[in-house]
């Protein structure tokens, strides 16, 4: 909707998990640089986690097309599955033409097809998403695959990708063995402030090549505020105010147009202001041109007749025109 107006050619801040935009980041270029040599050197177990939203699907994403023409991967995303489920899940994933039975018989199919794709010089990757809804006993059984392998490596590399409930499930002293088998273990953080920064101009930059200055710098910091640095909800709230500066025809995105989403999201603002600091006297005069119902920029009656290109006054609180019309000259959007 918004793209026209700001000459994007494609929406900046989608929030799938689309590889073209990877934000190199040093923990998110480590995390990619990790997962390439655990899968290129055969090493076994590697695990992933982050908070939700922190960039583990993406990195995923970017590490597939890196990797060398001889890998197939099988990506699992439902986690809810029994052990024979897993089993006969990866075996499709695989596309293997398997006879379905006991957990044992597709344990033997899947460990056939391995030993001749390693034949083939084939490797081959499972890729767990979701990995903490994993229960113990299905853990338990990706551990058991780890010991398909030759006397001189693995059959399959296994990638477990999860939020931070996965490490503290894999700390049970029941999964020890398991602990034990992880090559590679790391852990993606927010971005930092300075990052949240360059993400946001990054994926501005990707799809436009003037359009990297929306974002005032005190906007910048509210998003970092809000979002921890976290990129889903850095998109999320990036989308979410350009589609605004759509409807109010504002070509740069300020704090107050923040403020406005991250309310209208039914989102607390109290981790944005904490860093801000109090919102001034003259930024609520800013922002509400009625005192009495605070309204204006959070008015639902002036988004609904911005989106219809009608005047943008009175709300439906004091539905005073007249003194709307007085006090939105006192306004500043831009």
């Amino acid at each position: 909707m918004y793209e026209k107006f700001y000459g994007f050619s494609e929406k900046p801040f989608n929030t799938t998990p689309d590889s073209k935009f990877f934000y190199p980041s040093a923990k998110h270029t480590e995390a990619l640089n990790s997962l390439i040599y655990a899968i290129n050197e055969k090493k076994g177990f590697v695990v992933i986690t982050g908070e939700i939203g922190a960039g583990k699907t993406t990195v995923c994403r970017a590490t597939l097309n890196k990797l060398e023409p001889n890998t197939k991967v099988a990506l699992i995303t439902n986690t809810n599955l029994t052990c024979k489920e897993l089993i006969a899940q990866i075996l499709e994933e695989f596309e293997v033409d398997y006879r379905p039975g006991t957990k044992q018989k597709l344990l033997s199919q899947l460990n056939h097809y391995l030993i001749r794709q390693l034949a083939a010089d084939i490797n081959l990757v499972l890729i767990i998403d979701e990995a903490q809804n994993l229960s113990s006993k299905v853990l338990e059984e990706v551990r058991m695959l780890s010991n398909l392998e030759t006397e001189k490596e693995k059959l399959i590399q296994i990638i477990l990708l999860g939020q931070p409930q996965l490490k503290a499930k894999l700390q049970n002293p029941k999964l020890e063995q398991f602990q034990q088998r992880i090559s590679v273990y790391y852990h993606i953080p927010g971005l930092t402030k300075e990052e949240t920064k360059d993400y946001i101009f990054h994926r501005l930059k990707l799809v436009s090549s003037n359009g990297v200055d929306i974002f005032s710098p005190k906007a910048m910091d509210m998003i970092y505020a809000y979002s921890r640095g976290i990129p889903r909800l850095i998109n999320l709230v990036c989308d979410s105010a350009l589609l605004s500066g759509y409807v109010y025809e504002i070509s740069k995105i300020t704090e107050k147009i923040i403020h406005e989403v991250i309310s209208e999201r039914d989102l607390t603002l109290s981790s944005a202001t904490s860093e801000l600091g109090a919102m001034s006297p003259e930024l609520i005069a800013e922002l509400y041109c009625c005192s009495d119902c605070q309204h204006y920029l959070n008015c639902e009656t002036k988004w609904l007749r911005g989106t219809k290109g009608e005047p943008q006054l009175c709300c439906p609180s004091c539905q005073d025109y007249h003194r709307c019309l007085e006090n939105v000259k006192k306004v500043k959007l831009n």
